[in-house]
């Protein structure tokens, strides 16, 4: 391996246990010095802690290298007070939600870097996976990028596409296809930032948002088509087991949580252009409010 231009003190920032491991691991290969994980323990700042983020603490805890600080800020701007003791050179960002200010931005010698979920500029926010399953997108793209003022429209230092989005698509499932193109991408990039590399400027033709799913979204319309329903119900499915929209059928309320578009056994229903079968549901409550599309 060639030797290191410069090697770096690097914070990782995530939301998860995976993705430290990545990014660490990453890192340390490449001779660079992790010395803190930031986890964003809730969707959004000063929030209670989301579901389950005991279990991810745990996790990060018992594999976390004895030299590296773990930092449970509550806030964007508790984060920048506890990194501006450690000096970072550059902070690694993956999955984390909150909006970084620019105080936070400007504290590393090389700034921070952010690895996307898409081919930027297309989809552009917070959901870009849930966007490409709803859109039925065949595949998706990584990008890494520097972090600026907006919603990722920093300049690109790495990027590749070709990631396959199967019809069971499944984080883990996508996990399998992405670390390995993560890592690759990471490598690039660190390397570029060493050298003082600026990345390349993005355009804006062709940029969309991806933004979190709107409330109607969560409510099956019949008159919509059947491959635009089998899509729904696969983001849903993508968003965690037991995640489906819910459909009025008949008389009844069902939560959808899987749907095929060919002939099979299951529920038939008819959707704008043709079928749609049900093939695993669960009886649910109607939406608040409403009677609900039928």
């Amino acid at each position: 391996m060639a030797p290191v231009v410069n090697a770096m003190r690097v914070a990782l920032i995530s939301s998860g246990a995976e993705e430290f491991s990545l990014l660490h691991e990453t890192c340390v290969t490449e001779g660079h010095h992790p010395v803190a994980f930031a986890l964003s323990r809730s969707m959004r700042p000063r929030s209670p802690a989301d579901e389950g983020m005991a279990a991810t603490i745990g996790r990060i805890i018992a594999s976390i290298p004895p030299e590296t600080d773990l930092l449970l800020p509550g806030s964007a701007e508790g984060l920048g007070e506890a990194l501006a003791g450690y000096h970072a050179d550059l902070a690694v960002v993956y999955g984390f939600n909150w909006k970084l200010p620019p105080a936070v931005l400007q504290l590393p010698r090389f700034g921070v870097i952010n690895i996307h979920s898409s081919l930027l500029p297309e989809y552009r926010g917070p959901a870009p996976v849930l966007w490409a399953i709803r859109n039925g997108d065949p595949e998706i793209g990584f990008t890494i990028h520097r972090m600026d003022h907006d919603f990722d429209t920093g300049p690109i230092l790495a990027q590749r596409g070709g990631i396959p989005l199967d019809d069971d698509i499944t984080p883990e499932r996508l996990r399998v296809s992405a670390e390995p193109v993560i890592r690759d991408l990471l490598t690039v990039a660190l390397k570029r930032i060493s050298l003082n590399d600026p990345g390349r400027p993005q355009g804006h033709a062709g940029a969309s948002r991806a933004g979190l799913m709107e409330p109607g979204f969560s409510v099956v319309d019949w008159s919509s088509t059947a491959r635009e329903i089998h899509n729904q119900v696969r983001t849903f499915r993508f968003m965690g087991a037991g995640r489906g929209p819910v459909a009025r059928v008949g008389d009844r309320w069902l939560r959808v949580l899987r749907t095929r578009l060919g002939e099979t056994g299951g529920l038939r229903v008819e959707c704008a252009d043709g079928p749609i079968w049900i093939v695993e549901s669960e009886p649910a409550e109607p939406p608040t409010g409403s009677a609900g599309p039928r």
